[in-house]
């Protein structure tokens, strides 16, 4: 069974990224996810990361905008180079239909989503 192997662009270094976390090309998330590969869980030990916190108007896409942005770098612990950001828009981290049953709210946990520019990886199949 082959396997794809993620390294940085820059560097080289492996990444160590599974496929096994990779969510499907078709799951849209709030934070979009154009040019990117989205991953549910990472090994943290081949990266650093970095709170970024601006104020100023950003947009994600047509219905997802605002004015201070704060989110995390993900840069590659070999060459630092900026390869992706961690969202909390992935899945609830719990069952339920939200407070009051009313749907989904900011008040159930999300998991976190470590999205990654596809410009920054160098994809390879391994067997």
């Amino acid at each position: 069974m082959a396997s794809s192997v993620y390294t940085c662009t820059e560097c080289g270094a492996n990444l160590n990224l599974s496929a096994t976390y990779l969510y499907p090309p078709d799951v849209f998330f709030e934070a979009g996810n154009k040019g990117t590969l989205s991953f549910s869980g990472i090994d943290t030990t081949k990266f650093r990361f970095e709170k970024e916190d601006k104020i100023r108007p950003f947009f994600e896409t047509r219905n997802y905008w605002g004015i201070q942005r704060t989110r995390t770098k993900i840069k590659c612990n070999g060459c630092g180079r900026l390869v992706g950001h961690v969202y909390d828009d992935g899945p609830p981290m719990m069952d339920g239909n939200g407070q009051f049953g009313m749907g989904p709210s900011q008040v159930i946990p999300r998991a976190a989503r470590y999205r990654f520019k596809i410009k920054a990886l160098r994809v390879a199949s391994q067997t």
